[in-house]
């Protein structure tokens, strides 16, 4: 009775002043504990004063209700639009977390939060339409849309829905490469019901196994399962599926836990090859010692019923279940610029892995640099008149940044150097385009990753947050092929580093500084940080109820 009623008194603190759940710390055990920041703010416009709204509301459309929608919808301003949402998918997940759903670690429920929910704590005009775009006409600012709902009274029917900006966040399709069979016998890992059914399998896979009057050879197919790509996702569902085996399944199927077979086929010639080559050479040897098969250099061909074709060797590999992370694809259909707007659209945003930017090349902009910066029209720059714009230029260049870091170039002074390395008063245009001329090379997209499309989210609500601010005082860098300046500082994404869990209570972490952390405590680390990640309280207390109730009791083996 009185933790019932010490409960409600917490739960009615956190309800009437949301302030306080900005906090969350999570202590732990292991060789040190942990303190993790929650970043739940209410956002960064809410309170803004009242003086700042207007009779007339201008009308956001949102498509989409991933990490990049969300992030945006958090942070956006609602007294200065009137916001419309439009998802085939009424919730948002978690997921980074969907490796820990395929074998129960965590139930898909505690990793979802529904969208009206979000939108119900935040004070303005939101609505939401569980309904897919099928066309866009930006002519006339509409959109098309339909309806998703099967086995209702009201038949699906089509609507559409006008707007004065449009923010498109619909994600991208898994990238199959084109191989034959992927679609029809592999199973993929990008949404929550693609986890759950990935459960479902596994756990069809060792009950088949059991029956009677089945040979050694159909059990052995029967519970050898591939992963194709060996990244973070691969390598975590690897290292899930291997803990889900040995600490649970391998009891309750105890006849046939010896003939579970677990392969990784990587393309490069390391897995985990985007994070330090200590983390990667780390988990390869882990890999090994826990009988996890990894495969490099092979590139698959294609898929059939019972086998995978590889091109190493004319290498051919039986199994049963395969599970693809083979990336994104489609990730090239909405161009950018460096402000987030489509191009050739000036009211039409993307964001998330639907979108690239399309970063403006040095090379394609040095004549207008360079007439600039000549201040005295004399024909050739001084380093004077250079370290004039140079501010300006690594803001809407940041490969140039990129390559004086690289080169370890402390002085731009140095840029000036010649052939022979002698310094030099001035250069002419020919001149400024050899010292800038390898800057191009050190242009990078993006990766597809919930942290990138979490910060363009937040970065594209802040813009409309400030635009009556930026409009009359710009913070943006100089227009070199104009006059003036442009009113926001372009997007720059900011690593915060990356997670790789191994199994066995053990991961590896990259964090900015070329900090590397391997091994039980930095497994610690990640449920901290995942923890205190997750976008409301709810998910927060579940997902940590579950890894408590995974500790005590095992992971579930029902086929549910």
């Amino acid at each position: 009775m009185r933790f019932s009623s010490i409960f409600a008194g917490v739960s009615k603190l956190v309800n009437d002043y949301p302030s306080y759940s900005k906090v969350l710390v999570l202590f732990v055990i292991s060789t040190g504990g942990a303190v993790a920041y929650s970043e739940s703010q209410q956002g960064i416009g809410s309170h803004l004063s009242d003086a700042k709204q207007t009779e007339f509301k201008k009308k956001m459309l949102v498509l989409g209700t991933g990490w990049a929608g969300i992030s945006f919808l958090k942070d956006l301003d609602p007294s200065m639009y009137d916001v419309k949402v439009v998802s085939p998918r009424n919730y948002f997940a978690f997921t980074p977390l969907l490796p820990s759903v395929t074998c129960g670690t965590v139930e898909a429920r505690s990793i979802v939060e529904p969208i009206r929910n979000i939108m119900r704590k935040r004070t303005g005009d939101f609505e939401f339409c569980e309904a897919e775009c099928i066309k866009i006409d930006n002519a006339n600012k509409k959109i098309l849309c339909r309806s998703i709902f099967e086995n209702c009274a009201v038949p699906t029917r089509e609507f559409s829905l006008d707007y004065d900006y449009l923010v498109i966040a619909v994600g991208a399709q898994v990238n199959t490469f084109n191989t034959p069979g992927v679609l029809e016998h592999c199973h993929f890992l990008k949404e929550v019901e693609d986890a759950q059914k990935i459960r479902k399998t596994v756990i069809d896979c060792f009950e088949q196994v059991v029956l009677p009057d089945l040979s050694e050879e159909e059990r052995k197919r029967n519970l050898h399962f591939v992963i194709v790509g060996g990244g973070p996702t691969g390598v975590e569902f690897a290292a899930e599926l291997h803990d889900y085996v040995v600490e649970d399944l391998g009891m309750i199927y105890p006849k046939v836990k010896d003939l579970v077979k677990i392969t990784v086929v990587q393309s490069g010639d390391h897995i985990l090859n985007t994070f330090d080559e200590r983390i990667s050479d780390f988990a390869e040897k882990k890999f090994s010692r826990d009988g996890i098969e990894v495969l490099t250099g092979c590139r698959v061909v294609s898929v059939k019923e019972d086998s995978i074709i590889m091109n190493k060797k004319s290498d051919r590999r039986d199994l049963f279940s395969a599970r693809w992370n083979g990336g994104l694809g489609n990730r090239r259909v909405l161009a950018t610029d460096e402000w987030l707007r489509v191009k050739g659209c000036n009211d039409v945003f993307a964001i998330g892995d639907c979108a690239t930017i399309d970063q403006r090349k040095v090379m394609d902009d040095i004549l207008a640099i360079f007439k600039a910066a000549d201040e005295d029209n004399s024909g050739t720059l001084t380093i004077t008149e250079f370290r004039g714009v140079v501010d300006d230029i690594l803001v809407s260049y940041p490969q140039l940044d990129a390559f004086l870091k690289n080169n370890h170039v402390k002085d731009v002074k140095d840029l000036w150097k010649d052939a022979e390395g002698n310094d030099r008063e001035e250069v002419d245009l020919e001149g400024f385009k050899l010292a800038l001329a390898q800057a191009d090379s050190q242009m990078k997209s993006l990766p597809a990753t919930a942290q990138v499309a979490a910060q363009q989210g937040t970065y594209l609500a802040e813009c409309f947050n400030r635009v009556i601010e930026c409009k009359d005082t710009p913070e943006g860098p100089r227009r070199f092929s104009g006059s003036g300046r442009h009113k926001f500082l372009p997007f720059r994404y900011k690593h915060l580093g990356q997670f790789a869990p191994l199994g066995g209570e053990q991961a590896a972490a990259e964090l900015p500084g070329d900090w590397v952390s391997m091994g039980h405590s930095t497994q610690w680390l990640w449920y901290s940080v995942y923890a205190s990640k997750q976008v409301s309280w709810r998910t927060r207390v579940l997902v940590v109820a579950d890894w408590t109730r995974r500790f005590v009791f095992g992971r579930d083996s029902s086929r549910i």
